[in-house]
């Protein structure tokens, strides 16, 4: 018994996911568990994050969906139906691929239970019957249980898998609404368009010339890397960023800012239909980064519990938008050019100068943690889509450096990069656009 429940333990970890291709995309479908409670959510992968279904599912082992491939088009979200229309094909498939990984798992937990027996066989010498009869045994207890937690216990999984139509059957997420034709003049010169927040805007730094309300309103810079990526190409590029702007509070969705409103970003995009390059900037402030970086300097230390429960909640949602944004980005037309941009690291490898506004070496690694696990979902997202990603490098120009490339805490944008961060940046994107083009990560397309 001993070994057997050893046996069922380890194919659980052991078992190879399943490959489930459906309406362009690829899952590698596993289980998670086994659970304590009897009921709970599923888990969906999404850029390397772990995001709770919200359909529930019986048993102690629960579905692990791992999107791996994924087509970023109507086939995302508007899955082919079979032609009695009852059944989604996405579903039918999962719980085949359910099955599949079901019959592996007793697989495996019967040829580990059999190793494991034989071996005890012959360091004990048992006679032969001996030894056969205790294989078996094992054999069949092991492939048993196997069988039950996994077809009996949860034998609702593929009833509940096969309800599933879309990727929002398993999030919950409510298609985005259509965008609102653009409001500004048109922009047919316009080679590169710039999208995001503070950083993009250039907050921070010196105002434009002749700025608008909105430009005011979103604190735009003459300095913002925009305006470098102009002077690189020779070619007119449209800032659209604005500070405070998320995916949804700015990009897919109209902003109000002191009395501005500022139309959605991908709305006014199309003032440009000859721009052959979009770059996006965006994901500090779904996280959050600010109240985060406030908390640290407050508490005596960062990275508890509670801080990390708080990012992982924000760093879940920031990737279901995201992914709506990079659908929405691989749908424009025309086809141009996108560069996700990457966040620089403000603190380098120095922060001893940051003592009085409380951030202590520690708690910069801790911020710098979360800022890598940002970025790791920035560019998994941009790999996934074939999009480019520019990566800014600040080394040696921290905080605490005799030239740092960012604002202090006394300047008007504090940890927003300076003109020099900048042109930095500018450089980065600059760089990413010069090299060919990659290829979608991974996506395959459905028998």
């Amino acid at each position: 018994m001993a070994v057997s429940v050893l046996s069922v333990w380890l194919a659980v970890r052991l078992t190879p996911p399943q490959r489930v291709s459906v309406g362009g995309q690829t899952v590698h479908l596993s289980v998670t568990g086994p659970w304590g409670h009897w009921t709970g959510p599923g888990t969906l992968v999404l850029f390397g994050q772990d995001v709770p279904t919200t359909v529930a599912f019986h048993g102690p082992l629960r579905p692990r969906l791992s999107l791996a491939g994924i087509t970023f088009g109507p086939e995302l979200d508007q899955f082919v139906r079979e032609p009695g229309g009852s059944t989604a094909e996405v579903g039918r498939r999962l719980a085949e691929g359910w099955f599949r990984y079901a019959l592996w798992q007793t697989v495996i937990a019967a040829g580990v239970a059999l190793a494991i027996l034989v071996a005890v066989a012959v360091l004990r010498r048992l006679p032969v019957r001996s030894a056969v009869a205790l294989a078996c045994a094992g054999v069949a207890l092991a492939s048993g249980l196997s069988a039950v937690g996994s077809l009996v216990l949860a034998q609702d999984t593929p009833k509940v898998l096969r309800s599933i139509d879309s990727l929002e059957g398993l999030v919950g997420r409510a298609p985005q609404v259509p965008l609102p034709p653009p409001e500004g003049p048109a922009a047919g010169d316009v080679h590169l368009v710039v999208l995001g927040d503070s950083t993009a805007a250039g907050a921070g730094n010196a105002p434009l010339g002749d700025p608008t309300a909105e430009d005011r309103a979103c604190r735009r810079s003459a300095d913002a890397f925009s305006e470098y990526l102009e002077r690189l190409r020779e070619r007119p590029v449209l800032n659209l960023a604005c500070s405070g702007a998320t995916i949804r509070d700015g990009l897919l969705e109209a902003r109000t800012v002191g009395g501005t409103t500022v139309p959605p970003q991908l709305s006014e995009l199309r003032r440009a239909p000859g721009a052959s390059a979009v770059t996006v900037s965006i994901g500090a402030n779904d996280v959050r980064w600010a109240a985060l970086t406030r908390l640290c300097t407050t508490q005596p230390q960062c990275g508890d519990r509670a801080t990390d429960a708080f990012f992982d909640a924000q760093l879940t949602r920031f990737s279901l938008d995201y992914r709506e944004l990079l659908r929405r980005l691989a749908a424009l037309l025309g086809s141009p050019r996108v560069v996700v941009t990457e966040y620089y690291d403000p603190f380098g490898e120095r922060a001893d100068c940051l003592g009085e506004e409380g951030i202590t070496p520690d708690k910069a690694r801790v911020l710098r943690t979360y800022l890598a696990r940002l970025n790791a979902v920035l560019r998994e997202g941009a790999e996934a889509a074939g999009f480019s990603t520019a990566r800014p490098d600040f080394t040696g120009h921290g905080l605490c450096t005799g030239q740092p490339y960012v604002q202090g805490s006394a300047e008007r944008a504090p940890l927003h990069p300076t003109a020099t961060g900048q042109l930095a940046i500018a450089l980065a994107v600059q760089r990413a656009l010069l090299q060919p083009s990659p290829a979608p990560a991974g996506t395959h397309t459905a028998p």
